[in-house]
């Protein structure tokens, strides 16, 4: 049986510093990010996901394909609860929401910007391989890349387990940890910190 997903991804907060610079790639009603906060307490933390209802037989059974959301009204709704939920960091500066695409927000963002991203969008081999190539990048030298349900074969075909071991192979990045369907990778290069 597999533990709760919160807390599947404790250990990977606990691999990153306080006072980091992070991005969440996919964030739903903000729940993760919610423990980033409280956890890392993050000198900013960038929350990515165009909350759009995807259509097509390929996401029947995606939260965001009719599975949980119903529709476009739906995901708007939760666009809207996130931006309410994160008020107060929001107006601190310390979260800032992008309403968009992956490959969009990381044009944002200069390279070597964050300490480390935590990858959790559109599951599809095709959308994590992109997300590795594009954040990869973005994320400092000795930095983390990261995310979810690594090893675990859904809607998506194992596309999640298939991008990170091809990006791993491809790019020099070292396996910190490949437990509890999470994937760890370490950017090479000299840690500043």
């Amino acid at each position: 049986m597999r533990r709760p997903r919160r807390d599947r991804r404790r250990f990977v907060l606990k691999l990153t510093a306080r006072g980091s610079v992070c991005a969440e790639i996919g964030v739903w009603r903000g729940d993760f990010s919610a423990q980033i906060l409280r956890t890392v307490r993050p000198a900013k933390l960038h929350l990515v996901d165009p909350w759009v209802f995807m259509t097509g037989e390929a996401y029947g059974e995606a939260r965001y394909g009719g599975k949980v959301a119903a529709d476009q009204n739906a995901m708007d709704r939760l666009y809207e609860e996130v931006v309410q939920r994160f008020a107060g960091p929001i107006a601190d500066g310390v979260v800032e929401v992008h309403r968009c695409g992956s490959e969009a927000a990381a044009d944002l963002f200069q390279d070597g910007y964050f300490d480390w991203v935590y990858v959790d969008g559109n599951h599809l081999y095709e959308f994590v391989s992109a997300d590795l190539e594009l954040y990869g990048p973005k994320v400092r030298d000795g930095g983390l890349l990261a995310g979810d349900d690594y090893g675990v074969q859904g809607w998506w075909e194992d596309g999640v387990t298939r991008a990170v071991d091809e990006f791993v192979a491809g790019r020099g990045y070292e396996v910190v940890s490949l437990a509890a369907n999470q994937f760890v990778l370490r950017k090479p290069g000299v840690s500043r910190s």
